[in-house]
C-alpha cells in the first residue's frame, strides 16, 4: 500500500511530464491561470475606447455606420456573404436569387411595359387607349402565372436542396426580386442567364 515507486514507473511519470511541457499551447503560458469569462469580456469592453464628450461619440458613431454601409454596399455589388444584410445572408437565400436569375422572368419587364402602357393610354386615339388596356391586363396575368409557376418549382427546390433548413420567407423574397430589373437587383446577379443549378 505506501511501497515505493518501481524505477519504470517513475521514469514513465516523468517521460510524460516532459511530453506535457512539450505539447503545452502556446497562447496558454504555464503559471497564468485561463481567465474566466466576465474577466475577458471586461476586457474586450475596456478595448474600445469611448469618448467622454457626447459631439466626439456622436461624430464616432456615425463613422462608424458609415464604414458598415460603405461595407454592406460593396458587399451588396460583390455578392461577399460577410457584409451582406441581414435578409440575404446564407444559403437558401443565395440560392433562391441564383435561382431568379438564372432565367428570364416576365416580371423584369413590368416597369418598361409599364411606362409603355402610360404612354398609349395618354395618346387620344382610341384604338391605342383600348390597346394599351388589353396589353395591361395581358401583362398582369402573365406575371401572375410567371409568378406562380416560379414560385411553386422553387419551393419545390428548396425543400429538395436544403430539406433540414428554415426555407421560410424565402420564396416571397425571390419573387420581390423578379419584379426588378436584372441591371437593377441588390446583391448583383452572380450567374449568368441558362446556367443549370
Amino acid at each position: 500500500m505506501f511501497r515505493r515507486r518501481s524505477q519504470d514507473e517513475q521514469s514513465s511519470a516523468t517521460g510524460t511530464a516532459v511530453l506535457e511541457d512539450q505539447i503545452r499551447d502556446p497562447q496558454a503560458p504555464k503559471g497564468r491561470p485561463t481567465p474566466k469569462r466576465s474577466e475577458a469580456q471586461s476586457l474586450r469592453r475596456k478595448a474600445v475606447v469611448t469618448p467622454t464628450d457626447r459631439k466626439a461619440a456622436t461624430r464616432q458613431a456615425r463613422d462608424a455606420r458609415r464604414t458598415d454601409m460603405a461595407k454592406q454596399r460593396e458587399a451588396l455589388a460583390g455578392g461577399d456573404e460577410r457584409y451582406l444584410p441581414a435578409r440575404d445572408r446564407g444559403p437558401v437565400r443565395k440560392y433562391a436569387r441564383d435561382y431568379v436569375d438564372s432565367r428570364m422572368r416576365v416580371a423584369e419587364f413590368f416597369l418598361p411595359v409599364a411606362v409603355l402602357i402610360l404612354v398609349l393610354s395618354v395618346v387620344r386615339i382610341g384604338s391605342l387607349q383600348n390597346l394599351s388596356l388589353l396589353l395591361w391586363l395581358v401583362v398582369i396575368v402573365a406575371i401572375v402565372v410567371d409568378s406562380f409557376v416560379t414560385g411553386l418549382r422553387l419551393r419545390a427546390e428548396l425543400g429538395k436542396r436544403f430539406p433540414d433548413k428554415n426555407t421560410k420567407g424565402s420564396v416571397a423574397y425571390a419573387l420581390m426580386r423578379t419584379l426588378q430589373m436584372r441591371r437593377l437587383r441588390l446583391p448583383k446577379p452572380q450567374v449568368q442567364r441558362g446556367t443549370k443549378l
